[in-house]
């Protein structure tokens, strides 16, 4: 009996499911006829429902029937005490435009939280429903003044925003973050929306100057936290450091928001901020970590920012740390990033392979050993001792199977069968990548899968694809006028083959690298001109709005490429960055 009950009940709320989908959809499709007779029916079957009824009377206005929105909604204030249908009566007068009536209503409405204060939700609600802003300020700035633990501040921000009150928002969002702390980084979130990423805006200097007035009036590391917040969305990070510094000398027990502050100026090519950053790690830090990760960073930005003539500089300055600081597993990342810089940068790559085989000899776990042969294997790689180094990165996938450290030597495994030419082998393994756990490993072998199978069919000997590995691999050995003179050779070669646009491409990134704008936007603007439907479409677009933005003074030309992708390539990587960079270059100050 009991069973059978339970079927019934899922039966009918099933049914019940049913007609509610079916008066949405009537509702949605403008059928409101049909959709008053299914509401009438739901209505009858359930008359708290407080859905129901909205769409009950929301239904009678679409009729213009308001005369029977009225006394539905009359009846249902004498039967319900809810002030929110107060406002429903009120909204269904100004439809009729007896705004006299529709004010009278709208007055009980706000009146009612007298009575109760906790009507200040439902009464705010529908008062925005309906887009009557002005009403539903009162409502909440009413109800904190009777109970003033509520906190309508966020609502209100919102409210502000919508009404273009840009200073009364960003107090709101800041009054809200002052008693809920926690929602910092929404609050970050919607104030993103308004501000850019010129210092100039209105906006920008509007929130800075309320944030320094809190910061005078009530000194709080809240306003220090989003005054930096606010200095790394314009890019300024040096201010943005102060604050930092401000925050660590009340707070000193964590270097992490500085530490990640260094990463995002590093990140914007900020180097010399990041550098003084770096330094301050250095000197600050306690523990042995970060001192060590901050020389790691540091030498990396000096290592960039050198000629060759510099070199002996560096290297002296790594023989300093592993003086001063020993060669042992704590030191281990700067020992591989060492053997890099010997074998990539100063091409000792016999010394550097022998400086990592004595860094194996160190009591290192199976990870630890890992990164030391995944260095190795690239050393080899540029020394073109192809099977040498597929045997490293063959042990790393032996010892560390299904790890992300694995699959990234699974994908070296394929790079390297790549460089060579075995193309079968290379494809095999990249198949295997794309389910990687890893999203960065699984397009990296998705984007060189791609490359392998549309091009090895045009030709029987593959002349092109080996071509074109060959210029991979150039680059990969630093070898950029070499890899440019083989790309050369390829679009002079191979006209008609579909490689062409990845040859443009890649000669065009090398030609960016070597800073020679002016050919890399001839290369890109044939990928946009002669492959509209290919694929790299739209990193040629990007590419190409980057260096009219950033090299060529051209902002009109970069937005009008920004634009194509944000309509012509929704689902592009760079849909996201070029939407922000579009409206900023529009100088846009709300989204």
């Amino acid at each position: 009996m009991r069973t059978l009950l339970i079927l019934c009940l899922l039966f009918c709320t099933s049914l019940f499911a049913q007609d509610d989908a079916l008066a949405k959809d009537y509702f949605n499709n403008g059928d409101f006829e049909k959709a008053l007779y299914e509401y009438k029916k739901l209505y009858a079957k359930s008359p708290s429902n407080i859905n129901y009824i909205n769409q009950l009377v929301r239904t009678h206005q679409q009729l213009e029937q308001y005369n029977q929105a009225e006394a539905f909604l009359l009846n249902l204030i004498n039967r319900i005490k809810y002030p929110a249908f107060l406002v429903e009566l009120g909204y269904n007068y100004q439809l009729k435009n007896d705004f006299e009536n529709a004010n009278l209503y709208y007055q009980k409405a706000i009146n009612s939280l007298d009575d109760n204060v906790n009507n200040a939700f439902s009464v705010g609600r529908s008062f925005q429903n309906h887009s009557l802003l002005n009403e539903t300020i009162r409502v909440y700035n009413k109800a904190m003044a009777i109970k003033p633990e509520l906190n309508f501040k966020f609502q209100l921000a919102r409210i502000y925003g919508e009404q273009g009150k840009i200073e009364k928002m960003f107090v709101s969002y800041i009054e809200f973050a002052e008693k809920n702390p926690v929602s910092l980084n929404n609050i970050k979130r919607h104030i993103n929306d308004f501000i850019s990423e010129k210092s100039t805006s209105e906006n920008n200097v509007i929130f800075k100057k309320i944030l320094l007035k809190k910061l005078q009036q009530e000194p709080n590391l809240l306003w220090n936290e989003m005054l930096s917040w606010l200095f790394i969305q314009q890019k300024d990070f040096k201010k943005a450091f102060i604050q930092e510094k401000a925050i660590f000398n009340r707070q000193p027990e964590s270097l992490n928001r500085i530490e990640e502050l260094a990463k995002i100026a590093e990140n914007e090519n900020a180097n010399q901020i990041a550098k003084e950053i770096y330094g301050f790690l250095i000197e600050t830090a306690q523990d042995l970590d970060t001192q060590l990760q901050a020389h790691h960073n540091l030498l990396q930005l000096e290592i960039e920012a050198s000629s060759p003539e510099q070199y002996e500089a560096i290297n002296h300055k790594y023989l300093e740390l592993f003086k001063g600081f020993g060669t042992f597993p704590q030191t281990l990342k700067l020992q591989v990033a060492y053997a890099h810089f010997l074998a990539f940068y100063k091409n000792q790559t016999n010394e550097a392979i022998n400086f990592l085989e004595n860094t194996l000899k160190l009591p290192l776990n199976e990870f630890e050993k890992a990164e030391v042969k995944l260095e190795l294997g690239d050393i080899l790689v540029l020394q073109e001792k192809f099977n040498k180094a597929l045997i490293y990165y063959t042990q790393i996938q032996r010892n560390l199977k299904n790890s992300t450290v694995s699959q990234k030597a699974r994908y070296k495994v394929a790079k390297t069968s790549y460089y060579k030419g075995d193309f079968k082998w290379a494809e095999s393994q990249l198949k295997i990548l794309k389910a990687s756990t890893s999203q960065l490993i699984a397009n990296d072998a998705l984007d060189l899968k791609l490359l392998i199978s549309d091009n090895k069919y045009e030709d029987s000997l593959q002349t092109a694809l080996k071509l074109y590995a060959k210029a991979d691999l150039l680059a990969f050995q630093n070898k950029d006028n070499q890899a440019i003179s083989v790309l050369n050779t390829i679009l002079q070669n191979h006209k008609t083959e579909p490689i062409i646009a990845q040859a443009l491409l890649k000669q065009a990134q090398l030609f960016e690298e070597k800073a020679q704008f002016e050919k890399a936007k001839t290369n890109y603007e044939l990928i946009i001109a002669n492959y509209r439907d290919g694929i790299l479409v739209d990193d040629a677009c990007y590419k190409l709005a980057y260096i009219y933005q950033k090299h060529l003074n051209q902002p009109e030309k970069a937005k009008a490429l920004y634009e194509q992708i944000i309509f012509n390539h929704l689902d592009s990587i760079y849909f996201v960055e070029a939407r922000k960079k579009y409206r900023a270059l529009r100088g846009d100050a709300i989204n």
